[in-house]
């Protein structure tokens, strides 16, 4: 035998022997491989308090995982299904920790230092987005002191990262739950900082909050493709497609983002979002409230808290593709939001009329955002009483001659423009043609009139794409821009 064909045999036997060492070592590696949890359960969380909350992840096939709870030494265990997947629902206390939790499938992974309390679900678009440090030349009022003072060890901070795709995704990109210091809290959602904050100070519980945000997302991108049935002119994407609008394509940011968190155990949620829908403002008022139904059917805990800002004034005819007036002015998205109160159980608006920039679509002042959503929640829920939690709403509209007179809810102390002349309500008779009106406050009811108007038919306040709300509640919370009419201009 030559030395060449003898040189040829070794080689296949040495490659024969590599692959199946490398067989046997993949092999050795799956029957011990260590149990993996879903990417949004790591040191540091919080769970949701006195709940049944899930907590999910993979292991190998058919094998049996087990988990224990430090806070009441309790152990559960289940077998992986044919795809590895595997889940627990698991009981909770009141609040406290920190606490540990181990689950092994033979090899054990222990989470450290989780702490047991209220849990709240953010999202949204770049409002919800925008970070304490605020964006490139676009600040954040006051907050360097903010992030300074916001070392918390009751408060933890979860950001999903960003994924736009077109297949639904079961786990999430790595991420991990972090304590409220200046080096976390810089780069966490301020809208959803400011609101945990002052629920941990008014709580005294710790605070755990999953920001699940995405700049300039449309509600679409945020809903799946069975819950999109019922509008048939949204354009689903299908596999292979290529994605022209990172986040505004439909399905692509619940597909990336959403649906593997779902579950996840959570008080409520808040949500800051509306700016990139705003030109079709009458489909926005049935998708909004679809989404929010559809986000509590999948969650399965019921009718569990919403609380959502109304998009704030700005000027959108400078953005392209540079609409003017008609549907395309941004006080039609604010009603739409202000009508979907009605639509959504269980649920809170927080007015934004006196924080709009008009040259930025990002208030700077997402401190009152914040505490505004954080004064929903401590109200109607946690049930803090003697202070001002929700804006006075408009609730109907009556004639006394040339007057209309507007009645309010949550005005119990009455209405106030803080001393200043009104000038921001119109009125209008069957002609549909609006004129600037006088506005008389009496209580919880103001009168409107104008000498160009016989008879009235119609009033809006503070119906403008950019505006500054001049109509409060006694306690400071502005009331929200409103039509008594359903026109089309």
């Amino acid at each position: 035998m030559s030395y060449k064909i003898k040189l040829k045999q070794m080689k296949n036997k040495t490659g024969i022997f590599i692959l199946s060492l490398m067989s046997f070592i993949f092999q050795l590696e799956m029957s011990s491989a260590e149990v993996r949890l879903a990417s949004i359960f790591t040191d540091h969380m919080v769970l949701q308090q006195k709940s049944e909350v899930p907590v999910w992840g993979w292991a190998k096939a058919g094998v049996k995982v087990s988990l224990v709870s430090s806070w009441n030494k309790r152990k559960y265990s289940v077998q992986a299904d044919a795809q590895g997947r595997w889940r627990f629902n698991i009981s909770t206390p009141e609040a406290g920790g920190p606490f540990e939790m181990t689950i092994s499938d033979g090899d054990a992974l222990t989470l450290q230092d989780i702490l047991i309390g209220e849990v709240w679900f953010c999202g949204g678009q770049s409002n919800m987005e925008m970070p304490m440090k605020g964006f490139k030349g676009q600040p954040i009022l006051g907050s360097n002191e903010a992030i300074l003072k916001s070392s918390n060890t009751r408060l933890r901070l979860y950001t999903v990262p960003r994924a736009s795709v077109i297949e639904r995704q079961d786990n999430s990109k790595a991420s991990e739950w972090k304590t409220a210091r200046p080096e976390t809290v810089v780069d966490f959602s301020a809208t959803a900082y400011y609101f945990g904050k002052l629920l941990s100070e008014m709580l005294q519980v710790p605070v755990g909050l999953i920001n699940d945000s995405y700049g300039g997302s449309t509600i679409e991108a945020w809903m799946s493709p069975e819950w999109l049935k019922p509008f048939p002119e949204v354009k689903i994407p299908s596999k292979g497609d290529t994605i022209k609008e990172i986040s505004r394509t439909p399905t692509t940011l619940y597909n990336g983002m959403l649906h593997s968190v779902i579950g996840f155990g959570i008080r409520g949620a808040i949500w800051y979002q509306g700016e990139s829908n705003y030109e079709r403002s009458d489909r926005y008022e049935d998708l909004f409230p679809a989404m929010v139904k559809e986000w509590r059917n999948a969650w399965g805990m019921g009718e569990f808290p919403f609380y959502y800002a109304q998009i704030a004034p700005y000027n959108y005819e400078q953005l392209p593709p540079y609409h003017k007036g008609g549907k395309f002015n941004s006080a039609f998205i604010r009603d739409a939001q202000r009508k979907s109160l009605d639509k959504i159980p269980n649920s809170g608006m927080a007015v934004l009329m006196d924080v709009g920039e008009e040259n930025s679509i990002h208030p700077s002042n997402k401190e009152k955002g914040g505490e505004r959503l954080a004064y929903l929640a401590l109200g109607n829920l946690y049930g803090i009483k003697g202070f001002g939690y929700a804006s006075p709403a408009y609730a109907s509209m009556s004639l006394q001659g040339q007057n209309a007179v507007l009645k309010f809810t949550n005005a119990r102390n009455g209405l106030t423009s803080y001393g200043k002349t009104i000038t921001s309500f119109e009125i209008a008779g069957a002609d549909q043609r609006f004129y600037p009106a006088k506005a008389v406050l009496s209580g919880s009811s103001i009168q409107v009139s104008s000498d160009q108007v016989k008879v009235p038919v119609a009033v809006r306040y503070a119906f403008k794409d950019f505006i500054q709300g001049e109509l409060f509640g006694t306690d400071g919370l502005p009331v929200s821009s409103f039509r008594t009419d359903n026109w089309n201009n």
